[in-house]
């Protein structure tokens, strides 16, 4: 591949998992109703649900592909999300769509796992993060239009039909995997699965500081998103009364997660993972006592959620791709298994975030935007941590 397709395969491997969590926001209340779920809230969990076997996924992949390759693992993992998809269609009451979703983000989480230990194989350091923002950058424009297209979708039929949808985008990834894509991993880095390797390398991811800070630290930013995600249908029908502005309005916030990946796609080089992500940081908090003081003060409109919404989307983006680089950082060797560890603990500790925020939903922002804060105050002190203390001050390559 070159470059450009390169970098335009790994976001449409990416993009597998942002379909499989935003295609069927429109169709959430389609959902409730035939299905019979008893509260908005629960609708929460067809998305969570997913995280969680995305989350649980991880620890497989990563083992799996140090040993046989990236390509094979791929190329299955692909394959397994199309039958989970057509499962999901399928499903004749919620306990079975639930268990459709887990099952989908199971087979998912390979494209998580799969794209940072790809990219991993070829770049290091700011390299790394660059290729992964510009990766990013196209991935984001999935949650842009996924809203979008699942009603379109949902023109032509049921909410059944989405999933349909969901498999038929799958099996064109998969063609392009088994088509063009070449392995990455040679045959003298393979690593065999055994029990003392596998301890071996766990051991290692879970007690370097920077890569189990850096992995915790993207697990408050990734739940900050699940979070909006599984709630963003409740806060724009049912509070703002914006039902027919949903897809739009919600294409404004993932937007901003885009710009922010471009952003950091030409600065990161220049400027460095710490200062980027740090920044963010204290912009998140920021933000985040501002529009409490505006809801306290009973100022809240859409207006003015949308606006601290997308900046607070946009400083969580600039954390993401950089934390996840750091945690490679000392762990690179090992980075199949390195990015299993990371992403269980990234996405299942998302799910306990987001499952915090999300059911502390009262029919206002403000468990969102409390929610935020404590994502910022907390992801700070682990950096402090991590850091012993020192702020915005590059290391060698990052």
């Amino acid at each position: 591949m070159s470059e450009f397709e390169f970098v335009a395969f790994i976001a449409a491997l990416m993009a597998v998992n942002a379909l499989g969590v935003d295609l069927m926001l429109p169709a959430l209340a389609d959902i409730g109703r035939d299905l019979a779920i008893v509260t908005a809230n629960d609708r929460q969990w067809i998305v969570t649900a997913y995280i969680f076997g995305f989350g649980i996924g991880q620890i497989f992949y990563g083992p799996l592909a140090d040993r046989f390759g990236r390509k094979p693992v791929v190329v299955v993992a692909l394959l397994c999300f199309v039958g989970a998809a057509v499962f999901a269609a399928h499903s004749a009451s919620f306990a079975a769509l639930l268990g459709a979703r887990v099952l989908q983000g199971f087979t998912s989480a390979a494209s998580r796992v799969l794209s940072v230990a790809i990219v991993r194989d070829r770049f290091s350091g700011r390299p790394m993060a660059r290729t992964l923002s510009v990766a990013q950058m196209i991935f984001f424009v999935f949650p842009i239009l996924a809203p979008t297209l699942g009603s379109a979708v949902l023109a032509f039929g049921p909410w059944r039909l989405i999933f349909y949808a969901l498999a038929t985008y799958t099996l064109v990834v998969f063609v392009w995997a088994l088509a063009r894509f070449a392995e990455t991993l040679p045959q003298a880095r393979r690593v065999p699965i055994s029990l003392a390797a596998l301890r071996q390398s766990y051991r290692l991811t879970l007690t370097d500081r920077f890569s189990i800070g850096y992995a915790v630290s993207s697990a408050l930013t990734f739940g900050g998103i699940v979070s909006f995600v599984s709630s963003s249908q409740q806060i724009f029908v049912d509070e703002f009364h914006a039902g027919g502005k949903f897809t739009i309005l919600f294409a404004v916030c993932a937007f901003s997660m885009g710009c922010a990946a471009f952003a950091n796609s030409r600065l990161v080089e220049r400027l460095g993972m710490r200062m980027i992500s740090q920044s963010a940081v204290f912009g998140l908090i920021a933000l985040s006592l501002v529009h409490l003081a505006i809801i306290a003060s009973g100022h809240e409109t859409l207006a003015t959620y949308i606006v601290f919404q997308a900046l607070s989307m946009t400083c969580i983006a600039l954390c993401g791709s950089n934390f996840g680089t750091m945690a490679m950082e000392r762990v690179g060797h090992i980075a199949g298994t390195a990015s299993s560890v990371q992403g269980f603990i990234a996405s299942v500790g998302a799910v306990a975030v987001a499952a915090v925020i999300g059911q502390s939903y009262d029919g206002t922002t403000l468990p969102l935007a409390l929610g935020y804060l404590g994502i910022g105050l907390v992801a700070l002190a682990l950096i402090l941590w991590i850091e012993g203390g020192r702020l915005f001050q590059a290391r060698a390559g990052a």
